[in-house]
């Protein structure tokens, strides 16, 4: 009878320790899910915090930074969906809740700063490479139904012609350095292919700046035809220096 007593405590404790191994490695999965999901969050609202510090070297429509902000806020109620534990997240989100409301007030019909030319090729790689994150930030907000389509098309048009102006604007740069290095044919070929990117744009900044280049352009192509009418005509000197100091044929 004790043995048989004995036997069952031992199942029972044996099935105690199952269970409760169970449940722990449960628990574990759970919270390392967790764990996943916060960091992916957390992941996103680092991100788009370094978009929004960025705000200073390119123009940022109100669109732009309320879609930005909102991305963060989104964030920060998943983490609290997944932990509410965290006091400190509800002040958090309560702060980002207001700074969306402030940023519709303040930026209305307005720009964080203004257009800044490159000061270098680097520098404009550098703000293109902001640009097309930019946009890729408000594609993947449009596809999640978090930025209505009108608001999709205008915003992504703009960074669009931003990306133009960037390259057109380092171009001119680039033309005026080559023209004071007296490099008058690298000027050319710069000025073609910035015509060759604005040529079939209608906006009013690539409108002017087809104007503009076409302007710099035929100057360029004045100055070379001129260059080459003097290399001409020094040929043509040198040509009659030479058949007139050439020794005489004797006959």
């Amino acid at each position: 009878m004790n043995i048989a007593l004995i036997g069952a405590l031992c199942i029972i404790l044996l099935s105690l320790i199952v269970g409760y191994n169970i449940m722990a490695q449960q628990r574990q999965r759970i919270e390392s899910s967790k764990r996943q999901e916060t960091a992916k969050y957390i992941a996103v609202i680092d991100a788009t915090e370094e978009l929004i510090g960025n705000a200073h070297s390119l123009p940022y429509s109100s669109t732009l930074l309320v879609s930005l902000n909102q991305k963060i806020l989104d964030s920060l109620k998943k983490i609290h969906d997944i932990d509410k534990s965290d006091r400190s997240l509800s002040q958090r989100i309560s702060d980002v809740q207001e700074q969306v409301n402030q940023i519709k007030q303040a930026y209305k019909n307005k720009e964080s700063t203004s257009f800044r030319v490159p000061d270098s090729d680097r520098e404009a790689i550098s703000m293109l490479k902001l640009v097309k994150r930019l946009r890729a930030v408000i594609k993947a907000e449009h596809t999640k139904g978090r930025m209505q389509t009108q608001a999709f098309v205008t915003e992504n048009s703009r960074l669009e012609q931003m990306q133009v102006k960037i390259n057109i604007e380092n171009v001119l740069k680039r033309v005026n350095d080559a023209k004071i290095k007296g490099q008058i044919g690298t000027a050319q070929q710069l000025l073609k292919k910035a015509l060759d990117v604005v040529s079939n744009k209608s906006d009013s900044y690539c409108v002017l700046a087809k104007d503009s280049l076409s302007t710099m352009l035929d100057e360029i192509n004045l100055t070379l035809r001129k260059g080459n009418d003097i290399a001409k005509s020094k040929r043509n000197e040198s040509d009659e220096l030479d058949e007139l100091f050439a020794p005489k044929k004797k006959w």
